[in-house]
């Protein structure tokens, strides 16, 4: 959430960045956010006023208790004020339910080196790795998943519907396989410490990390106000929310493997083959909750880290720095990672890493005691560590081999039994 002291100060700034993110209405909004705070202020200012006033008349009563005229008459004179402070709450309450529903819709602003753009148009790429393979013969991940009988999409939608799949045998346990590697390296090499989180959690939770209210559509509610997380991030994160954490504390690092849940209420007609866009998949997330003053740096070690997981799997990819337009609504700077798809010709994320500042921190009410004793919001990130689902994908295109088996990679191969070929 955009600090409402920000706004106060640096309006016409807000403006513009909002404008970059192609955020409709922006000058209107934040004007009627500004005359909200005002109204706000000036309301809880009367408030103050009548409390110090009952505070003086509450003393007097206790001096003039034998004095049963004057008694009355103060005693009048707090109960009138007791009555405005009352309608005066009530005022408050809901002048502050407007600004904070307001604030809650606004996405953060972009840093300052983002390119300004409308779409992925406008991304740029900062690097590439490895050799891409062009070859008209290679199958897509469901054709060769589904020839060598691992991949079963026909049984998934008799169970669950539309963007579900079973997996089978190897397949299954080149899943597992990718998990433990990639929670391997994050915790051996990267410096993560690996928590087990739930992947249910209640309305605060998705709020603080600002996947509600915009995006409730796309979530999966259960009917008892909580909802299955869209990514370990929500729950990860959390985990600092309404504390204050010792600076000598920071950073902290967390990875975690969850199932995610996404409702893809706005991907209609989108990736509907295949494992690419699923409702129900395995990701491994790094969350980062660090010192706001060194959140870019630690937004290329996440990068980093990622692309540790891409290299020691000999995938070709590249890394993009997303527009303005195309970042998610809680990030003010986003490198996405992509990896080949022979079968598309194109790359495909397969893993985000953003950095959100201290707005999710506002949110959350997550802070940390600075050097100088001062109760500061800290800064969070968060990335893929790689989404798993999609990996599989990867490697099941790119290590085809023309008998139709699929290769395993040199580096799942202990998690795999020594197994050669799925």
């Amino acid at each position: 959430m955009i600090n409402i002291k920000d706004i106060r100060t640096q309006e016409n700034f807000i403006i513009e960045s909002l404008n970059k993110r192609n955020f409709k209405n922006s000058e209107k909004i934040i004007k009627e956010v500004i005359d909200l705070d005002i109204d706000y202020r000036v309301h809880l200012e009367k408030k103050e006023k009548l409390l110090n006033e009952r505070n003086v008349l509450s003393k007097e009563l206790s001096k003039n208790i034998s004095d049963k005229k004057k008694l009355q008459e103060i005693s009048l004179k707090v109960t009138t004020l007791k009555q405005e402070i009352l309608k005066l709450d009530q005022t408050i309450e809901k002048k502050n339910k407007m600004l904070n529903d307001i604030l809650l819709s606004l996405p953060n602003i972009p840093y300052e080196d983002v390119p300004v753009g409308a779409s992925e148009n406008e991304n740029i790429e900062i690097r590439k790795f490895g050799k891409c393979i062009v070859n008209d013969k290679i199958l897509s991940h469901e054709e060769i998943g589904e020839k060598i009988g691992k991949l079963d999409f026909e049984t998934a939608v008799k169970i669950s519907g539309s963007r579900f799949v079973i997996l089978k045998e190897n397949l299954a346990k080149l899943e597992r396989a990718l998990i433990n590697f990639m929670l391997d390296v994050h915790t051996n090499e990267n410096g993560y410490t690996e928590y087990s989180v739930p992947v249910i959690v209640n309305e605060n939770s998705m709020y603080g990390t600002g996947q509600l209210p915009k995006f409730k559509d796309e979530q999966f509610q259960l009917n008892n106000e909580q909802w299955l997380i869209p990514t370990s991030e929500v729950s990860l994160t959390n985990m600092v929310s309404n504390s204050i954490i010792d600076y000598e504390k920071l950073p902290l690092r967390f990875v975690s493997s969850t199932l995610c849940f996404r409702a893809e209420a706005g991907a209609a007609g989108k990736d509907t083959k295949g494992m690419i866009r699923q409702h129900q998949f395995t990701k491994v997330e790094m969350v980062s909750i660090i010192q706001p003053e060194f959140r870019l740096e630690e937004l290329e070690r996440m990068v980093e880290c990622a692309e540790k997981i891409l290299k020691k799997l000999d995938l070709p990819y590249r890394v993009m720095l997303l527009s303005s337009g195309d970042m998610g609504f809680s990030a003010e700077k986003t490198y996405d990672l992509e990896v080949w798809l022979p079968s598309q010709k194109k790359y495909r994320e397969i893993s985000s890493c953003s950095s959100c500042g201290t707005f999710q921190a506002n949110r959350m009410k997550a802070r940390y005691k600075s050097l100088d004793k001062k109760n500061n919001l800290v800064a969070t990130l968060n990335g893929s560590g790689l989404a798993v689902g999609r990996t599989m994908v990867a490697i099941l295109e790119n290590y085809q081999n023309i008998d139709g088996t699929v290769s395993v990679p040199e580096v799942l191969k202990k998690y795999m039994n020594e197994i050669e070929n799925i």
